[in-house]
């Protein structure tokens, strides 16, 4: 999704104990959390509220929830815990989209997501023709060494068939769980007609949000990021050695439809090109003192390939940071669209029943001060993509294991198309190197 939030999480302690910051975080595409009595005693005791509007509110509202609790038609849709949530939501909600109030199943969600691993048997699976297809296992995870194949169909999981038409996320769920649980899975297997079962243990999966990388002609090197994620920076910094030890001229960063993630991530992803305290980031609060900069802590002399940076109107928050702070600085030409503009700080505060919040505390600025926010980065260099492409180009982008184009047209009803973003940053950095061979004059011996 193009609206992941910015995070910042933080935990709520007991009343009068102290709130401890334990990560800062970011996030976009909506792709995509309430206040309990802990928290807001916690609150008070750091005097956030005046006493006499906080009590003459709560008072308020505790009338409220009795009268509908007492007199509502349906007593279980009045149910004080029900009730409380919902208002819970309403409150929350009501300010900006990126502020929610998390029930605990959404609290773990997003903490799954935030750092890149899951309870589950480590495959990729699409939906074709209302079938659940495997794309692929992934390498050393329970799907791989149980044996499962690509195109392999999931016909039944846990003994329930999977009903013709059944949603992506649904399956999903279903597969997923807590690590060291089992689940039953029944597969049809084109190649033999036949149907078979597997009994599989969850493990923790990580995702990797670093894919597609290689040298393209030219000495090229492109690197594609998916997502900004808790191990996003580490897979970066080695997928830069792989680029340079192949020989990598140039750089292509492509973000495009990467809907943000992690803060840090992002910072660690924009510090190799930046000398130890630059600064690449930083976001302002509400009063004068709430800003935390966010600078480079790499040693060494930064990275000096020609780079150019790909976003899109799907590219987001932590994506946004990294292409802001390499255009602000004059390290990368933007190439593409527009980007989405979510350039808002959510802090998330963990609650007691696990359970959580997510509220809007902050902005983000590029290095000369500029808020990205509503605005999104713009691009230098403009290459304007109808739906239809972009719909096109990221399914092969996504499905790189199918390479033949007959194989492909037959499997997805279209022949594999030009990639004209891509092209126009590959002709941006030979341009740059020209450029730079002409500034360094003839070689004479």
């Amino acid at each position: 999704m193009a609206d992941e939030p910015i995070y910042k999480m933080k935990r709520m302690t007991t009343v009068g104990g102290m709130i401890k910051r334990i990560l800062a975080v970011i996030a976009g595409v909506s792709v995509g959390f309430g206040l309990t009595l802990a928290a807001t005693h916690s609150a008070l005791a750091w005097g956030w509220f005046g006493h006499r509007d906080l009590d003459r509110s709560s008072d308020y509202m505790r009338e409220v929830l009795q009268l509908v609790n007492e007199n509502y038609v349906d007593g279980k849709e009045a149910d004080i815990d029900k009730l409380t949530k919902s208002a819970l939501h309403g409150m929350i909600e009501s300010l900006d989209p990126h502020s929610e109030f998390l029930e605990s199943s959404d609290y773990r969600e997003m903490e799954e997501e935030m750092s890149g691993k899951f309870g589950g048997i480590g495959i990729q699976v699409e939906i074709r023709q209302g079938r659940v297809v495997v794309i692929a296992p992934i390498a050393g995870t329970p799907g791989e060494r149980a044996g499962i194949l690509r195109g392999d169909e999931i016909v039944r999981v846990d003994g329930k068939p999977v009903e013709k038409g059944a949603t992506m996320n649904a399956v999903v769920d279903q597969l997923r769980g807590l690590p060291r649980t089992k689940v039953n899975v029944s597969l049809f297997r084109p190649g033999t007609g036949k149907t078979f079962d597997l009994t599989l243990v969850r493990e923790i999966i990580k995702v990797e949000s670093v894919r597609d990388v290689h040298v393209l002609p030219g000495g090229v090197g492109y690197l594609q990021l998916t997502e900004f994620s808790e191990h996003t920076g580490e897979e970066f910094g080695r997928a830069l050695d792989r680029l340079l030890a192949d020989g990598a001229q140039s750089l292509v960063l492509d973000l495009r439809n990467n809907p943000g993630g992690l803060l840090d991530a992002a910072v660690d992803v924009a510090e190799p090109f930046f000398r130890k305290g630059e600064l690449i980031v930083y976001t302002q609060g509400r009063k004068a003192d709430d800003r935390d900069d966010y600078r480079s802590e790499a040693k060494g002399e930064p990275i000096k390939l020609p780079m150019a940076v790909l976003i899109n109107a799907g590219s987001a928050s932590a994506a946004e940071i990294v292409a802001g702070a390499l255009k602000d600085t004059g390290r990368a030409v933007i190439v593409g669209e527009r980007s989405f503009g979510k350039g808002s700080v959510q802090s998330v505060f963990k609650l007691k029943n696990g359970e959580g919040l997510r509220l809007t505390t902050a902005r983000y600025y590029t290095p000369s001060g500029v808020s990205i926010h509503e605005k999104g980065i713009e691009p230098q260099v403009e290459v304007v993509m109808t739906p239809a492409e972009d719909s096109k180009l990221r399914l092969q982008r996504a499905r790189s294991d199918v390479t033949a184009p007959k194989e492909f047209a037959e499997r997805f009803e279209f022949t594999p198309i030009e990639d004209r973003q891509l092209q126009a940053a590959v002709d941006v950095l030979k341009g740059v190197g020209i450029f730079a061979g002409r500034l360094a004059g003839p070689v004479i011996h």
